[in-house]
């Protein structure tokens, strides 16, 4: 970053809000000098706590773009960013996931020469963060239950959503066209580009959100039996592993990510990199060269063992990572924990088909590894408890291991593997 630039824009700001800045900018150093993250939040609260309106005057200036949905939302960030990339500016990012609004203030706060910014956002604070940052582009990937301890009901979300795009004419939605909740969300929005992603998890979205009746599915395609709403038509279209653009043109992904739920995100991705000028074919050479999200499907080496990691955080979660599993017999350790980030609620356990592991070796850890043992049970799957993941690549004593952890659990093994991850 050249340095006169970014003293210039600095320069721009109020005086309390380049003194939020600053003193942000050193709290999230100190934090990552003595080992407690990467600074990526407590800079951001610090900055705040001093200037209220701190992410509106960072905005300022600023092309943004927001992600959110219950899933997806790290990997499409990545993708998105990397796909932008092919501007050649500078972009700013929450690459790790911290998405309130601590966070995406930090965000802006690290990159003060970035006029483009692609930020993930938590779901319940979009309307909030749309109001804040006046974004050029918002991205909705799906909705589905998860944390309901903490988060609202999905449908309640969705009116919020609505409310909140209808108020911003100036904003660009990049939606998901398969999801109902999604689809209705955005429905009054001016700009729309409508992407056939694919929804999977469909157990949240049997009933209409305009009305409350009953959804008939055909496929992909959906509708209401009692009034008008219906899937609209789309624009972008994820079939296998090709995408079809709006003028018809299929081309091959061929993503180093695994899984139809990454082939999804990709897609938006080039939704989003058109409506910034970037061709598809540049667009894609950018996207196969992303390899790992914030360490999700990272491989390391762990005592003889290769390890991957893969995250779940809820049903929809677990249903996609459980298909990009290698096949048997590689053993897997699954891990949950039930932290406040993780949602304390783990009864969503139940609403995962786990059948599909028996004939593997499975290993159990996390905080929460009684609630999981009792759910495999259940479903007559064969397993053995541990303590961490060394005790599993010791048990296992297989080339390979496959770790499907929540959250918290998740960052718990990185912890453990080190810069690897």
């Amino acid at each position: 970053m050249d340095q006169t630039t970014d003293m210039a824009r600095r320069s721009r700001l109020p005086i309390r809000a380049r003194l939020a800045t600053t003193v942000g900018g050193a709290a999230a150093t100190v934090s990552r000098l003595a080992g407690r993250g990467d600074g990526s939040v407590i800079g951001g609260v610090i900055g705040l706590r001093l200037e209220p309106g701190l992410l509106s005057l960072l905005a300022q200036g600023r092309q943004v773009v927001l992600v959110t949905g219950t899933n997806g939302k790290t990997t499409t960030t990545r993708l998105i960013t990397a796909a932008l990339g092919a501007l050649g500016q500078e972009i700013a990012s929450n690459a790790f996931g911290a998405n309130m609004e601590a966070g995406l203030t930090s965000a802006l706060s690290r990159a003060p020469d970035a006029t483009l910014a692609v930020l993930e956002v938590d779901e319940k604070y979009i309307p909030a963060m749309l109001e804040a940052t006046a974004a050029r582009v918002v991205v909705l990937l799906n909705l589905s239950r998860d944390q309901m301890d903490r988060a609202a009901e999905i449908w309640m979300l969705a009116r919020r959503w609505r409310a909140a795009l209808a108020a911003a004419p100036g904003c660009r939605v990049v939606a998901n066209a398969d999801d109902p909740l999604v689809a209705w969300a955005a429905g009054e929005a001016r700009q729309v580009t409508w992407v056939g992603a694919g929804q999977r998890w469909r157990d949240d979205s049997w009933c209409c959100p305009h009305c409350g009746s009953h959804l008939l599915r055909d496929g992909d395609d959906w509708r209401c039996g009692e009034c008008s709403n219906r899937r609209p038509p789309v624009s972008w279209v994820l079939t296998g592993d090709q995408v079809i653009d709006p003028m018809g043109r299929a081309r091959r992904l061929d993503l180093a990510l695994p899984g139809r739920a990454n082939r999804a995100n990709a897609v938006v991705a080039l939704a989003v990199a058109d409506a910034f000028g970037v061709s598809t074919a540049q667009a894609l050479r950018e996207l196969r060269n992303v390899t790992s999200v914030a360490g999700r499907y990272t491989q390391v080496s762990r005592r003889g063992c290769e390890i991957r990691l893969l995250l779940a955080k809820n049903p929809a979660g677990w249903l996609e990572a459980l298909d990009v599993l290698a096949p048997p017999p590689v053993p897997v350790l699954l891990s949950v924990n039930a932290q406040g980030p993780d949602g304390r609620d783990t009864s969503w356990l139940w609403d995962v088909d786990y059948r599909r592991l028996r004939e593997r070796p499975v290993f159990v850890d996390g905080e929460r590894k009684m609630d999981l043992a009792v759910r495999l049970e259940a479903d007559e799957v064969p397993f053995q408890l541990v303590s961490g993941i060394d005790e599993a690549v010791g048990l296992a004593r297989a080339p390979h291991l496959e770790v499907l952890a929540n959250y918290t659990a998740f960052q718990q093994y990185r912890a453990v593997l080190g810069r690897a991850v």
